[in-house]
């Protein structure tokens, strides 16, 4: 559970500090024969800052919450 822990934390930071990722895609508009007309595309995921947030919170708590507190609240 800490290992789940310590990647959301990782996650939440990354999330928070990034605020999304970045990419681009090259398409083809254009093809007559061997010639062909290529745009590249640049797109942008955002990632929610209540994301981040909610990743960070819910791996500090795995990690410093202990394991049988967990246990009693589910059942």
């Amino acid at each position: 559970m800490k290992l789940v822990g310590m990647v959301l934390v990782v996650l939440g930071i990354v999330a928070l500090i990034y605020g999304g990722i970045d990419y681009n895609r090259d398409k083809t508009v254009l093809q007559m024969g061997s010639m062909s007309a290529t745009v590249t595309e640049h797109k942008t995921v955002a990632i929610p800052a209540i994301l981040g947030v909610a990743s960070l919170v819910g791996g500090l708590a795995l990690i410093f919450v202990p394991r049988r507190r967990l246990l009693l609240q589910k059942g």
